[in-house]
């Protein structure tokens, strides 16, 4: 499956989506299910980060601050831009900002490494990307869009989404790492002649088993939930599609450039592009699903990037390894 995975991700879209045409009905129970699964597969990619070498990843000093550098001062710069494009539509504005201002932490690890980067150098600097963007995205929201609009969303539904979505997976994630770790056998109390180390494993090694399928129940469903809506406003969302494409045009020179400029190596740079390319949809879903019905098209909008964000991916592992010199090193 891990092989397949891009052809088992755009079938699992297909899937959702035709589920989605077939049994309008369906949306309201898929989009209840969007938390749980998406909380599940969080949980499983955090599974994936290594914290204990997060003091690592800090001192890859070049590598960090390209990536840094790439998604948290010149990517808002592009953005900023073509937001302007929508800025008259608040609705598609929020939305556009919420996708294109947070970079991605799961899958872009798998495309990096499908394209041949150094997808470990990347899976370690996660943990840093992920706290940069939540610590960063209300500043960027309060910039971009002013105060009044963002004093008129109300914060709860962010805390829930956050501490459902990403604080407990997240916890959750760094506990059973930890206890992988130990080399305690059992004590009383626990499962019979079974270390809690061998439990922590297992979990671990189920979680790792069920990545991708988790990938595609997780597109499926929210594309299943949300086609319908997509196709009743597919007036509106046209808008925003070339603004993802040129999105994901502008961003691999961008890439290119922050790399050469960190002088980094071919694996490193492909890394490094794939990160500034590809944005944390998933993950941002579900606060753009909490905001207020005046901007319920947000969600769509961020639906939206993910179709045309996956076929991008497509492309990008077909055709960047090509522009990046394999011989390309630090010099």
């Amino acid at each position: 499956m891990k092989r397949r995975q891009i052809g088992l991700y755009l079938a699992a879209i297909v899937a959702g989506g035709a589920a989605g045409f077939l049994a309008p009905g369906s949306a309201a129970a898929l989009e209840l299910a969007i938390n749980p699964v998406l909380g599940l597969l969080l949980y499983a990619t955090f599974l994936g980060i290594p914290f204990a070498s997060l003091g690592q990843a800090v001192r890859d000093l070049r590598f960090m601050a390209a990536v840094l550098v790439l998604n948290f001062a010149v990517v808002p710069v592009v953005v900023f831009g073509l937001s302007r494009f929508v800025a008259n539509d608040q609705a598609l504005l929020v939305g556009m900002l919420l996708v294109l201002l947070t970079p991605c932490v799961d899958y872009v690890i798998v495309f990096t490494g499908l394209a041949g980067g150094a997808s470990n150098r990347l899976l370690a600097a996660a943990p840093v990307l992920m706290l940069a963007q939540m610590l960063l995205l209300p500043v960027y929201l309060l910039v971009f869009v002013g105060p009044g609009l963002v004093s008129a969303i109300d914060p709860a539904p962010f805390v829930q989404a956050l501490v459902g979505l990403i604080v407990v997976p997240l916890a959750l994630a760094a506990l059973t790492q930890w206890l992988a770790g130990r080399s305690l056998p059992g004590r009383e109390g626990d499962l019979p002649g079974v270390g809690r180390a061998v439990v922590g494993r297992r979990v671990m090694a189920v979680m790792a088993a069920l990545m991708v399928p988790l990938m595609m129940v997780t597109l499926a469903v929210v594309v299943g939930s949300q086609i319908t809506g997509v196709r009743s406003e597919l007036g509106s969302l046209v808008a925003v599609v070339p603004l993802y494409a040129a999105f994901l045009l502008v961003m691999v020179p961008l890439g290119l450039l922050a790399a050469r400029a960190a002088r980094l190596d071919a694996p490193a740079t492909l890394a490094v592009v794939f990160s500034g390319a590809t944005r944390n949809s998933l993950v941002v879903l579900p606060l753009a699903l909490a905001l207020p019905e005046p901007l319920a098209l947000a969600a769509l909008v961020v639906v939206t990037q993910t179709l045309v964000e996956l076929v991008g991916m497509v492309a990008l592992v077909r055709f960047l390894p090509g522009l990046v010199p394999a011989g390309a090193s630090a010099r």
